[in-house]
């Protein structure tokens, strides 16, 4: 079982996108200048705040003065919080050269611009803003996309692509140049946005792609929802970083926009403090064979949900069908290993999350019993089964309900002890999840 993490203060970062700097000091990046930093992916340190702008860009000229071209084509209402700000932002490495991915809005409208800053360092200061994309400043153009969200990643035989969008016309990609005088900026003949690969609506936004070379599959993560009480990430996948990306119901997303396996809801264990809200908006890193998925949360209150949000990382495993399903708790060192039929037995709180769609409620754990002989009981009820499948698969029944998952040792940070974790996903795409109790 992992040991007790030291995971110090909590961090906010809005929409976090991760990077590994080349001394092994991992970074997260999100919406408003908020920055963390963290040596082994649980203690963070809060390098820059919400609105603090110097501290990337620096105070002369000013960061408005550097994204000047930006500001001239989507206003000084950028995101409806004048003077503005920049949406989540992306930084990759090319060339020895730091470069930032930041994006600008009007509130309300697709008018929207992408653009790229350098530095020499990973925290800048960044500078000589280039126009990377941009849609019409016409805000009634439903054919165009909402240029923001920007998020990079290569493919397996090299090929650098950048996926972006948020609402109205949906999630789109576009391959990147990796070397030459257009390094980083979108190759030709991709047409005017790219390639389409989530459908829009209410959601999808904040997309993010990477590849596990053992299912051969590329995953594309997006969230759904309000980013105040309901996000929620979904997951679909493809054989082709372009798509077409499909859900565990073979749904292509592209065509679909309530679609995608969903991750989780709103949550709350029995004998936590407090309930989780509005997991959404993440990056992910893969290293050493494990995945992990970076995200802000939300948290409940005597109203329903509250404003203040932090960062979190969780481990993402993946079923015998070669689907991501999210580990239950927070990141605490821990490893997939053989777990044995008979360490399952005992008792667990349970956590069967909303179905796709985007509900405000939260779901509360309800205690089962996993007993030897293969049954799960709600008390003196019958309520399903489980069984063991693989090294760590397992396949567990409730409420006629399946759900093909990976059991874990995690730390409980809640309820301060380590136990048996279990997270699977069903047929239709919902998930479930397991903490066993000491």
């Amino acid at each position: 079982m992992p040991a007790r993490p030291t995971y110090g203060s909590n961090v906010s970062v809005h929409d976090p996108s991760i990077f590994k700097d080349d001394d092994g000091t991992y970074y997260t990046f999100g919406s408003h200048f908020a920055v963390a930093s963290s040596s082994n992916l649980m203690s963070w340190t809060q390098v820059a705040n919400d609105d603090n702008a110097a501290r990337l860009y620096g105070s002369s000229p000013g960061w408005q003065t550097i994204l000047a071209d930006a500001f001239t084509h989507v206003g000084n209402d950028s995101d409806g919080d004048p003077p503005g700000s920049t949406w989540a932002p992306d930084v990759i490495k090319l060339g020895g050269i730091y470069y930032m991915y930041y994006s600008l809005s009007t509130w309300g409208s697709n008018k929207s611009y992408i653009g790229r800053v350098e530095a020499n360092s990973v925290t800048g200061p960044y500078s000589n803003s280039v126009e990377v994309l941009k849609t019409p400043a016409t805000s009634s153009t439903g054919s165009a996309p909402n240029a923001i969200d920007p998020a990079f990643f290569y493919d397996k035989d090299g090929k650098l692509w950048m996926s972006y969008g948020s609402f109205f016309n949906g999630i789109y990609i576009l391959e990147m140049e990796t070397s030459g005088a257009q390094i980083g900026l979108p190759k030709t003949g991709q047409g005017n946005y790219g390639t389409r690969i989530w459908n829009g609506g209410n959601g999808p936004e904040g997309p993010y792609i990477f590849y596990n070379p053992t299912t051969d599959y590329y995953y594309l993560m997006v969230s759904h929802g309000s980013l105040s009480d309901s996000y929620n990430m979904r997951v679909a996948r493809s054989r082709n970083p372009n798509g077409p990306y499909t859900d565990i119901q073979g749904r292509n997303v592209g065509n679909i926009n309530a679609a995608g396996n969903k991750l989780a809801g709103n949550y709350r264990f029995a004998g936590a403090s407090r309930g989780y809200a509005a997991l959404g908006h993440n990056s992910v890193l893969v290293e050493n064979d494990k995945y992990f998925v970076i995200y802000h949360t939300r948290f409940s209150s005597n109203t329903g949900v509250s404003v203040n949000h932090n960062q979190f990382v969780n481990q993402l495993f993946f079923n015998s069908d070669g689907w991501p399903v999210m580990a239950p708790n927070r990141y605490a060192g821990e490893n997939l290993g053989c777990v044995s039929a008979a360490s399952i037995v005992g008792e667990y709180d349970v956590v069967v999350h909303t179905p796709i769609g985007n509900s405000v409620n939260f779901v509360n754990s309800v205690a089962y019993t996993f007993n030897a002989n293969g049954e799960v009981r709600q008390g003196n009820t019958l309520a399903g089964s489980w069984s063991r499948t693989g090294d760590y698969y397992f396949v567990v029944t409730i409420g006629n309900v399946t759900y093909n998952g990976v059991m874990a040792p995690q730390y409980n940070i809640d309820l301060n002890y380590a136990e048996l974790s279990f997270t699977g996903v069903s047929e239709q795409g919902n998930s479930m999840w397991a903490n066993k109790r000491l």
